[in-house]
């Protein structure tokens, strides 16, 4: 169980030494922390000589980067924590770079508790230790004032103190455009200016890498390009994407957490170039695997207009040895929105005017997103279904609450010869016209609603706990007051109008004007509780949905 909410790792045995041992570190430190752990690299430190512990530069290698990256591809198995690998005291071989900060680093996260490997002869939680440990903690970041520490190895006897380092060096995470080989102990060069780009949707472990390295390379300044608009159209789920602001504020606090002596530059990145298309005084660029023909294109692009390439660095993507089916099998950002899929985003509305016992949830989406596909799965799975398609047309029909009220305001040339209201008709009198079609709803809409909360008596009547009122017109019609929760089912536009084709028989452009008359998936998810999307095969479907029903049934207990 964790104990506090942020911590600081500092981390003194040797980085080939460490590596077997990180597994069992994160493992402790999880269960110490739950929220934020810097790490603090201090290879060979030592915290049991009566001195005063004084932090000291740790050279700039591709081993260190190896290292780093190794670090945060172990820390996926603990999702819950933020790691942070701090690079104040990691120093690139150049003759510009600043001086270490002598003062103490405010970090965003006050640490609780610190921790470290530091191994002694002691066999237990060797007080003297503790207390240098807590006074560099101190000495080197803002910490609470009641820090606790905490020695990761109090139960190791003489004879186990020694571990022997690998007899390989770490696989290579970082590669140069430079044909030149590299070794492990290799000094990393250091460049006043560079550039990383990226959408930083939920920052993640792969992502830290990529910044961290940009971090390491840049001495001076670091331009970050934050994907925006346009660019993040062709994205999996864009609804469910963090706003621009959210995103560059959690970037801006991480960046600023590792390396507070950089200045940070975040703009948004509107176009595949962005700030690396346009500033001459860049010279570096870092990229992954799978946009490092991007960089090529920039750099491509920079010779065009007369301007010197950027040094590339390409950084190895980290395999997800956890992903399921239809997700990347590496960390990605679009895998986290699609696990984001039944559960509940925000808290339910309290409907204390609603039958008792009875749990109402509100289904929408775009025209083809397989909203009745969905609630067809809910009914299977025992919810009471409200269509309210066929609430309108009992509304509708000779007799109905609407009828009267609705040939009244439109005519009786809406009326076929029987007295059936041609819906037709009708919706020609009212498609494209704003003013008709407000007559229409003000019609309509009181009258359905009316209608589903009879139908929730009958709910509630036959033993029913959940009740599931599919609408398209949900949120429109201000129907989101007689639920609990809001459902939507999301798929892209492009997919939309594909269905809406082979379903209905129109053309395209009758397709995407029947989306643009509607409100956009964007606009329904931010109004929501639960999304999920029909975009894969039926069986993915299903699964969405069962688990969203699981988690429901725990929160009506």
């Amino acid at each position: 169980m964790a104990l506090f909410r942020s911590g600081l790792l500092v981390l003194t045995t040797p980085l080939a030494s460490l590596v077997p041992r990180l597994a069992p570190i994160l493992t402790s430190a999880a269960q110490l922390v739950n929220r934020t752990l810097y790490v603090h690299l201090q290879p060979g430190m030592s915290l049991d000589s009566p001195a005063q512990p004084q932090s000291s530069p740790v050279q700039a290698t591709f081993e260190v980067l190896d290292f780093i990256t190794h670090f945060y591809a172990g820390a996926n198995l603990h999702t819950d924590l933020d790691i942070r690998i701090l690079l104040t005291n990691i120093q690139t071989k150049s003759s510009f770079l600043p001086p270490l900060p002598s003062s103490v680093q405010n970090l965003a996260h006050p640490p609780e508790v610190v921790l470290t490997d530091f191994q002694t002869l002691d066999g237990s939680q060797y007080n003297p230790v503790k207390q240098q440990l807590e006074r560099y903690a101190t000495s080197c970041y803002s910490c609470c004032p009641q820090l606790v520490s905490v020695l990761l190895y109090p139960d190791y006897g003489p004879g186990e103190l020694s571990v022997e380092p690998l007899d390989v060096p770490l696989p290579s995470t970082i590669r140069s455009s430079s044909p030149v080989a590299r070794s492990p102990k290799q000094p990393m060069r250091g460049y006043r200016r560079g550039a990383v780009g990226g959408t930083f949707d939920r920052l993640h472990n792969a992502h830290k890498v990529l910044l961290s390295a940009a971090c390491i390379l840049a001495q001076e300044q670091l331009v970050v390009g934050v994907a925006d608009k346009d660019l993040l159209k062709s994205k999996l789920l864009p609804e469910l994407l963090q706003p621009y602001a959210e995103r560059v504020k959690h970037l801006s606090e991480f960046l600023v957490d590792i390396k507070p002596s950089l200045s940070f530059d975040i703009v948004p990145l509107l176009d595949p170039y962005g700030p690396t298309g346009s500033d001459p005084s860049l010279e570096f660029l870092v990229v992954s695997e799978e946009t490092h023909r991007g960089g090529m294109a920039v750099n491509r692009f920079r010779l065009e207009h007369d301007m010197e390439e950027l040094a590339l660095y390409q950084i190895q993507l980290l395999k997800d040895l956890n992903h399921k089916e239809n997700e990347e099998d590496k960390v990605s950002s679009s895998s986290f929105r699609q696990r984001m899929l039944g559960n509940l985003l925000r808290p339910p509305h309290k409907r204390p005017e609603l039958p008792p016992g009875l749990y109402v949830i509100g289904l929408t989406g775009i025209s083809g997103s397989g909203k009745s596909s969905v609630a067809q799965r809910l009914k299977d799975l025992g919810a009471f279904v409200i269509d309210c398609d066929q609430l309108g047309h009992r509304a509708y029909a000779p007799g109905g609450p609407a009828y009267q009220p609705v040939v009244e305001a439109f005519g009786t040339d809406i009326l076929h010869k029987d007295g059936i209201i041609n819906r037709k008709v009708l919706g020609s009198r009212v498609f494209g016209n704003k003013k008709q079609l407000k007559k229409l709803t003000d019609i309509m809409w009181p009258v359905i609603a009316k209608l589903a909360l009879e139908e929730m008596d009958l709910a509630v009547a036959e033993g029913k706990h959940v009740c599931v009122i599919d609408a398209a017109v949900l949120l429109e019609a201000g129907w989101q007051k007689l639920v609990h929760e809001v459902w939507t089912v999301v798929i892209p536009e492009t997919e939309a109008v594909r269905r809406i084709v082979e379903r209905d028989g129109l053309s395209e452009a009758a397709a995407q004007s029947r989306l643009q008359s509607q409100m956009s998936g964007q606009q329904l998810v931010d109004q929501s509780h639960v999304v999920l999307s029909t975009l894969w095969e039926p069986h993915v479907t299903q699964s969405q949905v069962e688990k969203a029903w699981t988690l429901l049934q725990k929160r009506i207990q």
